[in-house]
């Protein structure tokens, strides 16, 4: 049946449908209301808007109330809940008399009262059935004529505005079809309303939008205006339209909000800048607050209020439109924001009452979500509620410190007031949770009243953030909630249960370098320790926060004294000392060997320089600071066969990488970025860069999330490290030694009488009872102390020496370990094949081990037969003895080869071996020198190599009868030569040969890589022979030479088979 009217209906509910009229016969439409009602949201309909929206799908319903004239808008009414969308006239007559008389009248009535109000949205049904039909059989006019006759007198052109309904009671296929196109028409005229009010309507709206900057704009007459607008999608079920309105609505306050906090304020914010009285929270159990709707209306809603039913709003339609994980999100951001316009708005609140309002608040959409999701829902999106969680435990907490509720001592009198007005403030609860026993207002009332009811709520709050957290892999917003658990037990008095919660949360701010929370938390830990007596974590602590940059001065020399305290306390020097890691106390920088080489012989002098960076704010005293030296033989030692300067260097600085000043492991800082620049060109045109950025290529390495466990390498930084003080053989101590703040240089004289390789392993620096130990130096720090056997060399001068021309060579003597006294002298074997041209005397020069001149002497060199004595000047060890001797390489005068000698030392001379250079083609010639030295029973040997400047070659040439021999003699070495007395002659001298020489210059230059030819005519005082051996010889002298000392060169050859047309066979230089 029809719905009753009221005079004032309630329209702001969820049931709310547009509104239809209908007028004329009521009974008839009585009879046909129920399967109308049913049947026209059945169908769904296309509803195109204007301004290029998609079109969309509606089911259209209606609610269809009697005919008044009341119900008609009046002008300036901009209610659209309250609008007739259609009206609808019903009428069965099918007397023409009746019409005449009745009907027709009433219809004009009708329509004048549209016409009147401006309403044109309006149909006539006409219903025709058959028992009217028998019943007035003579007055009847044919159906269609009293329908032509109806819209002649009110459709005029509009005849569609006259729709006949055949049978609708009856259940015929007549019937359905008249059913189905009267549906279709009225669905298409309720559709046609709608888009011609709303547009109207959305019209208006947006004038009246562009009108907020004038004076007398009101936000809150805009707010209803608008929110009208979402309550008509809202009724046909637009959920997505209606939520649109209501965020233009949030996004235009907060606009308004900013405004106003960078000084340009709208007149009509300062209602909302009133002091705030209520703070109940957030009501979302009801889909409407129509006491907070009245507020906003008569312009007296405070700016939560505003923000609450604004929420409600948004949170009622999303609920509708399944997306209840928005709610939660856009709830924290509500939260956040609110705070952040109070304090923009300056609105007075009393203290504490913003934190009620966000408690309750966050448990209020909690609860929503959980009344709309299942428990597998709410499990599976615990990372959507969990911020929620967090920020509740938060003001929950600080409400516990406002309130006394946290101190040992209990509330005080000033406290317990404050809770009264806080409580005060909350008001009564509402009937929507007056039954349920965990209702926010309940929650809260309980923890504020006692404290061991507070400290069970916060509990239970904090420990299910926590597990939440973990449970979606946020370990650091556990740890933060953690972090606040240690500071409610702190305040509480109870430090061992704040320990736990501190050290995860320090271990993972170190391990990921997160530098200030370090600070923090290590602060709160060294509270924590201290009130546990723990004594050397405090003491580590501390020196920790000494050092640290991130603190006040004042800060770190408080710190910085405890340590100076405790290490003062006892003078025994039995009592067993605290070992700390020498990183919290000071930093070494740089190591530096004097000399460089940090390689010395036995016996010398040694030292090292120290640089240390002390973290302390304030100057040190420390009693001695000690470095132990490890000695290893076996890398080091004696070795005749190797010279100290040819050992493996040592590098004479090291520097030592820089920590920071915060204790905090090298891994922290993780790896370094890698930039990469990327271009977008246009694909048409490459020349034409579109845009360019910059990409991170080890993002993968550089945002991960690193290890908290710390690896081997990593000092524990949250207990003592377990420091090992190395009592070695040899330890470097200096005492007395006092720590400035920043760089310090200390200076040690290192042990190196004994031979091998020290190893610098530890550094310990000892503050009365403390001890900063540094157990490892690394990068590793090393130094050699060598003893070294003497070594002789003999080096020429010149890149190479040349067999035939006197030569100058370079004798060093490195004495090593041996003292070289007055009467030790060189024995030098003579060897027929190399002479030594030494006079009875020769200048020598004496260096140190870093080769500065130390001294000259003069030499006495003695010849005899078989030897050459150089008498030696008296040299320390480790020096150096230098000086020049002359030295000739004869050239083998012929083949014959005579036996082997035997050296002074009983060694078999061996005859020099001669061969060919590769690079130059000389023929070289390797000489030994035999040298018995003062320091050993044994010979040195030592081996020179020569080079015979010239290559020679010959031919037999024949022109007719005659015979001649040529000679080429070609200069292979880089010098220049003069030649002269070139000679041909038979080796056995049997005066078978007449040579006459076709030689003219008695003299002549050869320069260097040039030949010289030299022929001969050959006769035969005899018969021909078959074998020729004869001897080419010439004299050459160097051309640089002022005075020229001319030297032989000998050259044998053979011929055989000498016949005219023969060439040399066989040639030998036994020159």
């Amino acid at each position: 049946m029809m719905e009753p009217q009221e005079e004032k209906p309630i329209i702001y509910t969820m049931e709310n449908k547009p509104i239809v009229t209908c007028a004329g016969d009521q009974t008839l439409f009585t009879s046909l209301y129920t399967h109308l009602a049913q049947q026209l949201p059945r169908e769904p309909m296309e509803w195109r808007r204007s301004y290029g929206r998609a079109p969309k799908m509606i089911h259209l319903e209606a609610n269809f109330v009697q005919f008044k004239e009341e119900l008609l808008p009046k002008e300036g009414n901009k209610t659209l809940l309250t609008f007739p969308f259609l009206h609808i006239y019903w009428t069965d007559c099918c007397d023409t008399e009746v019409y005449k008389a009745s009907v027709r009248d009433d219809m004009m009535r009708w329509q004048g009262n549209l016409r009147l109000h401006g309403s044109a949205d309006w149909v006539i049904v006409v219903v025709e059935t058959s028992d009217a039909k028998k019943k007035n059989k003579t007055n009847i006019l044919p159906r269609s004529s009293l329908v032509d006759k109806i819209r002649n007198d009110f459709c005029n052109k509009q005849n569609d505005r006259c729709v006949v309904l055949s049978d609708p009671l009856k259940d015929s296929s007549r019937s359905q079809e008249s059913w189905s196109a009267f549906l279709l028409k009225l669905r298409t005229l309720l559709l046609m309303s709608f888009t011609q009010n709303l547009g109207r309507f959305e019209d208006d709206m947006r004038t009246l939008r562009e009108k907020r900057n004038q004076p007398g704009w009101s936000f809150c007459d805009y707010f209803m205006v608008q929110e009208e607008l979402a309550f008509v999608f809202e009724m046909l079920q637009q959920f997505e339209d209606a939520l649109v309105q209501y965020d233009e609505l949030d996004a235009l306050f907060t606009q308004y909000v900013l405004n106003f906090g960078a000084g340009d304020g709208a007149n009509w914010l300062g209602s909302f800048c009133s002091p705030v009285k209520s703070w109940t929270g957030l009501l979302l159990r009801q889909p409407i607050d129509m006491e907070k709707r009245d507020g906003i209306q008569r312009g007296q809603a405070s700016l939560l209020e505003l923000r609450s039913y604004l929420f409600c709003r948004q949170c009622t339609l999303l609920i509708f439109l399944q997306r209840p994980w928005e709610v939660t999100q856009r709830a924290l951001e509500l939260l956040q924001n609110c705070v952040q316009e109070l304090c923009l708005l300056e609105v007075s609140m009393l203290e504490g009452a913003l934190d009620c309002w966000v408690f309750l608040s966050c448990l209020e959409v909690l609860h929503r979500i959980e009344g709309c999701c299942d428990q597998a829902q709410l499990e599976a999106n615990v990372s959507h509620t969990v911020g929620l969680w967090a920020y509740a435990t938060d003001k929950l907490k600080s409400l516990g410190y406002m309130c006394g509720l946290v101190s040992e001592k209990g509330p005080l009198s000033l406290e317990l007031n404050r809770t009264v007005d806080l409580l005060a403030g909350l008001g009564d609860e509402k009937p929507e949770t007056v039954h349920s026993l965990q209702s926010p207002y309940k929650k809260l009332k309980e923890a504020l009243s006692s404290v061991e009811a507070f400290e069970r709520h916060y509990l239970e709050l904090s420990h299910a953030a926590v597990e939440m957290y973990r449970a979606i892999g946020r370990m650091r917003s556990a740890l933060l909630v953690g972090k606040s658990l240690a500071e409610f037990y702190m305040r509480k008095g109870d430090p061992e249960q704040a320990e736990g919660f501190l050290q995860d949360a320090l271990r993972s701010y170190v391990s990921e370098g997160w530098s200030i929370p370090v600070t923090h938390t290590r602060k709160q830990m060294a509270e924590c320790q201290k009130l546990l007596g723990r004594t050397e974590n405090y003491l580590q602590t501390s020196a920790l926060l000494a050092g640290d940059a991130n603190l006040t001065n004042e800060e770190r020399i408080h710190f910085c004294q405890e340590i100076l305290t405790f290490a003062n306390q006892s003078t025994d020097s039995k009592a067993q000392k605290v070992a700390l890691s020498m990183s919290l106390f000071a930093q070494l920088t740089q190591l530096q060997f004097r000399p460089a080489t940090a390689t010395v012989h036995s016996g010398a002098a040694l030292q090292v320089e120290l640089c240390l960076r002390s973290l302390m704010p304030v100057a040190v005293p420390l009693e001695q600071l000690s470095v132990s030296v490890h000695l290893n033989l076996e890398q080091g030692g004696t070795n005749g066969k190797t010279r100290g300067p040819q050992r493996r260097p040592y590098p004479g600085t090291v520097l030592f990488p820089l920590d920071n000043s915060s204790g905090m492991p090298p891994s922290a800082a993780g790896p370094s970025l890698e930039l990469e620049e990327i271009q977008d060109r246009s694909p048409s045109d490459p020349r034409t860069l579109n845009s360019a950025g910059i990409v991170c290529k080890n993002t993968h390495l550089v945002m991960r999330r690193h290890d908290s466990s710390p690896s081997p390498d990593t000092p524990n930084l949250l207990s003592p490290v377990p420091v090992v003080v190395d009592d070695g053989a040899q330890i470097l101590m200096s005492g007395d030694v006092t720590l400035l703040p920043g760089n310090n240089s200390i200076v040690f004289s290192v042990p190196s009488q004994e031979p091998g390789t020290y190893t610098l392993r530890q550094l310990c620096a000892t503050v009365g009872q403390v001890q900063f130990v540094l157990p490892h130096i690394s990068p590793l720090v090393q130094y050699e102390v060598y003893s070294q056997e003497p070594q002789l060399t003999v080096e020429p001068l010149t890149d190479q020496l040349l067999a035939g021309l006197p030569q100058r060579a370079k004798v060093r003597l490195q004495t090593g370990h041996y003292t070289v006294k007055k009467g030790d002298a060189l024995q030098l074997t003579n060897m027929d094949t190399m002479a030594i041209l030494s006079t009875s005397s020769c200048p020598a020069t004496i260096l140190n081990s870093t080769a500065e001149r130390v001294g000259e002497s003069v030499l006495s060199v003695q010849s005899s037969e078989k030897v050459t004595s150089i008498s030696l000047p008296p040299t320390p060890p480790y020096h150096t003895l230098e000086f020049q001797l002359e030295v000739l390489c004869v050239i083998p005068s012929g083949p014959d080869r005579p036996g082997n000698q035997r050296l002074t030392n009983g060694e078999i001379r061996h005859r020099p071996r001669s061969y060919s250079h590769p690079d130059n083609h000389m023929t070289a010639i390797n000489q030994r020198i035999s040298i018995d030295c003062p320091w050993s029973i044994y010979s040195t040997t030592i081996s020179l190599t020569f080079y015979i400047p010239f290559k020679a070659k010959h031919s037999l040439l024949s022109a007719g009868d005659k015979k001649y021999i040529q000679v080429c003699l070609q200069n292979v070495s880089d010098m220049n030569f003069h030649l002269m007395d070139q000679r041909l002659t038979e080796k056995h001298q049997e005066s078978s040969l007449e040579l006459q020489s076709l030689n003219t210059k008695a003299q002549q230059l050869v320069c260097s890589q040039q030949s010289v030819y030299c022929l001969w005519d050959v006769r035969w005082k005899e018969d021909m022979a078959l074998c020729l051996q004869c001897v080419f010889s010439a004299s050459f002298s160097a051309a640089s030479e002022e005075v020229s000392a001319f030297k032989p060169y000998h050259y044998e050859f053979q011929l055989e088979r000498v016949t005219p047309l023969n060439l040399m066979k066989l040639g030998r230089c036994t020159a």
